[in-house]
Order: C-alpha cells, then structure tokens, then sequence
C-alpha cells in the first residue's frame, strides 16, 4: 500500500510525498460516477490502479538544497483502463527527483473495469480481444458503468488541470512556473500531447514528452506549442508510426522536437529493465531536457 506523507512528514526516497486532489470536490463531467478505486500487483509485484474516480497528483518534492526550480507531471498509461502506477509513475518520478527534479504522477480517470480481479480480468480479456475473434465477442459483455468514449478527452481535462495546480502552488514548491512540464506513456502519453495541443495561459506546459503515446489523428499544432520529446521503439509499429507524424507536423510548425525511434524495446517499457538500449531512454530525456535549458537553477 502506497503510504503519503504530508509536509513535515518523514523523508522517504529524498522526497516529501503528499496526495493532492486536483479538482475541488467532484470532477466535472463524472459526478455520477460510483467506482471504488483499486490497488493491484501485476504480474511482476508492480504496483497498479484501476477504477479512479477523483484525480489526484503525488508529489514528489526534491530536497530544496537539490532542488533545480523544474517540475514534471507524470502520467503513467494503461489504454485507460488501469495505471502502470509503478513502472511508468512513480519509478520516473523517484529517478526525476533524486537529480532535483519535482515530479508528480497523475491519477486521471479511467474506465470502470470491476471491483474484484475476476470482473477485472474479464473486461480486459473482452476490451483486447478481437472484434469477432470468436464466438464469445457474440456474447452480451459487462459494460463499465461509466462512458468508455468519453473517458479520454476527461483525462485530458486532468492533464491541463494538473498543471494549473502545479502552477498555482509553484512558489510554495520552489518551482519556476514557466519550466512545468508533462511526460506520459501510452494513454498517458494521450493525456501528454493533449495537453501539449490544447491550452490556455494557466494549463500550457512548458515542455512535453509523449512516450509511446500515439496521437489522434487530424491535430492542428498551435504557434505557440511548447517543445516535445518524443520517444517509443520501432518494434512498436502503431506508436513508431504515429510518432513519426507527430514529429513531422511539430517541426514543419517551426516548434522545437526531438524524436528518438530504438529498434527495439516493444510497448509499455516504461523504467523496466530489458538489457536494451532503450533501457536509458529516461537519460536521453535529462539531456534534451538540460539542452533546452529547463535545468537551470533559479536565479
């Protein structure tokens, strides 16, 4: 079980962790919505959430002797159903804040998948399989009491808001407003270019990097679109090839980009260790990162 600590708490991992709800009382658009979240182990003892309903960050603060004035809001992916809480969340964020990093990992909303493991594994079982694949796709299935359409854009609505707040309380983390940024991977790496795409002055991001996030076809990139890391594996065609595009279309935009394509590393990596090159993505992020000059102290 994920234990927070308030501000004054102990110091665990070099980094204050405090749980904060990004919304004030119910998020707008689910209001109605009566899932109980869920904490899980996957099938390597990884830490994952599935059902949430009231989006919150976990901070994770770098001592201020440490501290380099950059933010990162971390969204962990999971095709919106669950959350790689620990592979693509808090691992990141631990690696970011030990450098003096402040990070964050997001817990956007998601489908509705079950309060017990076997419903859980039923309605993913049903949402991979192929249309048709036989004759149980026939069959009536359970439906998640909540919209799956209409899940991604208020995820996306997460994303910008997370930033608001991380821009709100900048002062009081000892972050410079102007270098906050978002990472995510997969359906995190959605809630990452959405944000990257659709802003006003409060939400926009100071940089983003979508990893292995495809993003939805047609999009318009705005004049003033931030700078974007892009990163998946070639192996991971549908990721690879949207990600390809998404470069393209933020450069012939005039927009700072820099997209990297390894051979190798498949989907859902995140800080799993493959004996890849890949393995390093994350170091590849810090230097485009201190290029782009969001390392800076604040003066």
């Amino acid at each position: 079980m994920l234990i927070f600590f308030m501000f004054g708490g102990p110091i665990v991992s070099q980094a204050q962790l405090q749980s904060i709800r990004i919304w004030p009382g119910a998020a707008p658009g689910s209001e109605s919505w009566t899932q109980k979240e869920v904490e899980y182990l996957d099938s390597g003892k990884r830490k994952m959430v599935r059902n949430v309903v009231q989006p919150t960050l976990t901070a994770y603060l770098p001592e201020r002797a440490k501290a380099n004035g950059a933010a990162v809001i971390v969204c962990p992916g999971g095709a919106f159903r669950f959350l790689s809480w620990q592979n693509e969340g808090t691992a990141v964020a631990e690696w970011l804040c030990d450098r003096g990093v402040a990070a964050f990992v997001l817990k956007y909303r998601l489908v509705e998948m079950g309060a017990t493991e076997e419903e859980f594994q039923k309605r993913l079982n049903e949402f991979f399989r192929p249309k048709g694949a036989d004759s149980e796709s026939k069959k009536p299935q359970a439906k998640p009491s909540n919209d799956p359409a209409q899940v991604p854009a208020l995820a996306a609505a997460d994303g910008r808001q997370a930033i608001k707040v991380v821009r709100q309380r900048a002062a009081e983390w000892g972050i410079d407003p102007n270098r906050i940024g978002i990472l995510g991977f997969s359906a995190g790496g959605v809630v990452t270019y959405e944000a990257a795409l659709h802003y006003d002055a409060d939400s926009r991001p100071g940089f983003a990097a979508p990893i292995y996030g495809p993003p939805s076809d047609p999009f318009t990139v705005p004049q003033d679109a931030p700078p974007m890391f892009i990163l998946c594996a070639d192996d991971d065609k549908g990721a690879a090839t949207k990600s390809a595009k998404l470069y393209a279309a933020w450069t012939a935009a005039g927009r700072p980009a820099e997209l990297h394509v390894y051979s190798k590393g498949g989907h859902g990596f995140g800080m799993r260790k493959q004996g890849l090159p890949i393995d390093h993505w994350i170091e590849r992020f810090w230097e485009w990162l201190d290029v782009q000059g969001f390392l800076k102290p604040i003066r």
